[in-house]
This record gives C-alpha cells, sequence and structure tokens, in this order.
C-alpha cells in the first residue's frame, strides 16, 4: 500500500492478529489477497465510518474486503479473535485470563428538563431520567 492511515496494522499487532486468522481451505481456489491489506482496510471503515463502495483504491477491492468481514462475522472468527485479544491484555496486565467473578450495577441518572427524548422513571430511586448499568470483571 502506498499510504499509511492511522488505522493500519503495526508490525506486532499484525504478528497477533495473524495466526487467529482462519487457514485458507485447501478444496477451495488459492487466497491472491493479502489478508493484512484486508484487515486494515476493515479497520479503516470502522474507524472512519465511510461507506464500502468510498473506501480508498489503496486497498484491496471493496466487495473482497467485505467478502472476508462478512465471512469471518458470520463464521465467528472475530468473536474469537475479540476473545483471544481480551485474554492477552489481562496477561499482560498481570491477571488471570478469564475473570472468575462479575459485579453488575445500574445507576439512574435524571435529565434535563429541555429534553423531550423519551425518558424512563425508576420508582425506587424516584427519578425520572435514563438507566445504565455496569458489568465489571472481579477477581478474588
Amino acid at each position: 500500500m502506498s499510504k499509511s492511515y492511522p488505522s493500519d496494522l503495526t508490525s506486532e499487532q499484525w504478528e497477533l492478529l495473524s495466526t487467529l486468522i482462519p487457514l485458507e481451505n485447501p478444496a477451495c481456489r488459492p487466497r491472491c489477497v493479502d489478508l493484512r491489506a484486508v484487515i486494515n482496510a476493515i479497520f479503516y471503515i470502522l474507524c472512519t465510518g465511510c461507506a464500502w463502495r468510498m473506501m480508498p483504491h489503496d486497498f484491496p477491492n471493496w466487495q473482497t474486503v467485505y467478502y472476508y468481514f462478512r465471512k469471518w462475522r458470520l463464521d465467528g472468527t472475530w468473536e474469537k479473535m475479540n476473545h483471544k485479544l481480551q485474554q492477552w491484555v489481562r496477561v499482560v496486565e498481570d491477571r488471570e485470563p478469564n475473570p472468575s467473578a462479575a459485579i453488575i450495577d445500574s445507576q439512574s441518572i435524571e435529565i434535563g428538563t429541555m429534553v423531550s427524548k423519551a425518558v424512563g422513571f425508576d420508582s425506587g430511586k424516584r427519578v425520572k431520567g435514563r438507566k445504565r448499568h455496569f458489568l465489571v470483571d472481579y477477581e478474588f
């Protein structure tokens, strides 16, 4: 690729992710696209929010990028990548790879009187507004 974008993977990040990408199926045609460029294109789309068809031309064809994005979403590759990266981050922070417990809490927040969007009422706390929920992992 000729340009470098802020969303592009570093070499270390690519080494980490390349091991999580499924191997090509020997029964299918061999891959003729660079998967690092495909992942960089997917991250570009996710970071900028642009349409698939408006992707810069120095990335692979948008149909190819979308094909891999959709295939990996449907077969659970993205979910596996996210889970594995979460475990690696926890290990780097000297924590167990998987949380041993979780704490769930909620908070009711009053909103301004001029806000006309749909709001609820928390009868336990007698607050009209929004309610947000938190989930925090905890280790014993």
